[in-house]
């Protein structure tokens, strides 16, 4: 009697230990935007007590998540479509605006331009060695080694292989006609490798010498990792740097009417960097637990700006932060 006794309050124990520490509010997706997230949970469970998981796995994965009902909200750097919205009976916020970076292991090359030519061949397998004459002609008195160059790309479907792609579709006919903008990519060429996530693909290319990868800027800058300028609409060359990714962002146009569908790549603005890109997060219509996440999203728009800031993401203005209030106002959240 008394082993039954004990055994029931080791379960009961278990039971109400399991829920304390059981996220309120669950969700996965795009690792793009992960450390933002990760910095707004931390601040809105000390602010409110709520629990808030949030696990990346990329935005392919996020969305088959929210489709599946599986999570309570998801990730995307690839904005959904309103025909995709409506089938899936979701809503589609913008969270935060954030940059793609060119990033390098060349030993001894501690700056590096890349033109837009220059990131097309590479990105289509064909440049061969670091010293070949379309790298070379915007790197003058650099010293570029004739090593083979080890091109790093995303293995998983990734919102940040989307927005890197459309940048290449832009910037290269030839891009555009072979392969276009997606988020799984078959990549051309021989000198290649894919990492899991943009922590993965930053691992890579610190371990990988002579490799240049598309990673986000807060994963680059969070490895130590050497990052190149790369050429914008205008002709410039633009170091990826916060002051530049404002500049790009400032040409953003979410407008509501079209669930804030935007891709904003490749800015007009002189001192603009070229490659960013929105993340978004999406919310089904109707379900228990959707206003909750309506909320820590409005606490974290309004009271994030910092962490997103801090991290090198450019947080929401205003104006859209009050678009995103009405919007979510008229689903019913």
């Amino acid at each position: 009697m008394k082993k039954n006794i004990l055994l029931s309050s080791i379960v009961a124990l278990a039971i109400t230990t399991g829920s304390a520490l059981a996220a309120d509010i669950k969700g996965s997706g795009a690792s793009f935007p992960f450390s933002v997230y990760q910095g707004w949970i931390k601040a809105y469970n000390q602010a409110t007590g709520v629990k808030v998981d949030y696990i990346k796995k990329g935005s392919s994965a996020g969305v088959k998540d929210i489709k599946a009902k599986s999570v309570d909200f998801a990730g995307t750097d690839e904005a959904l479509t309103r025909g995709e919205l409506v089938g899936s009976n979701l809503v589609q916020i913008p969270s935060v605006i954030g940059a793609i970076t060119m990033s390098y292991n060349i030993p001894g090359v501690k700056s590096l331009k890349l033109s837009r030519e220059a990131l097309a061949a590479i990105a289509l397998g064909k440049v061969g060695f670091w010293d070949d004459a379309i790298i070379a002609s915007a790197n003058p008195g650099v010293n570029l080694p004739h090593q083979k160059v080890t091109f790093v790309h995303r293995a998983d479907g990734s919102g940040t292989t989307f927005n890197f792609t459309y940048h290449l579709s832009m910037i290269s006919p030839e891009w555009r006609s072979s392969f276009g903008a997606d988020k799984a990519i078959s990549w051309p060429g021989k000198q290649h490798i894919g990492g899991k996530t943009n922590t993965g693909v930053a691992a890579l290319i610190k371990q990988t010498p002579y490799s240049v990868g598309y990673v986000d800027y807060a994963d680059a800058r969070s490895n130590g990792l050497a990052m190149a300028s790369v050429q914008n609409a205008k002709g410039q060359f633009v170091a990826p740097s916060v002051t530049a990714f404002k500049a790009a962002a400032s040409g953003a146009n979410f407008n509501p009417a079209k669930d804030f569908y935007a891709v904003i790549t490749n800015p007009k603005d002189a001192n603009a960097y070229p490659m960013i890109a929105a993340t978004y997060i999406l919310i089904p219509k109707g379900a228990a637990k959707s206003p909750e996440v309506a909320k820590f999203m409005r606490w974290s728009l309004e009271k994030g700006d910092g962490v997103a800031a801090g991290l090198g993401f450019v947080p929401l203005t205003p104006d859209v932060t009050a678009k995103i209030n009405s919007y979510l106002t008229s689903k019913g959240m």
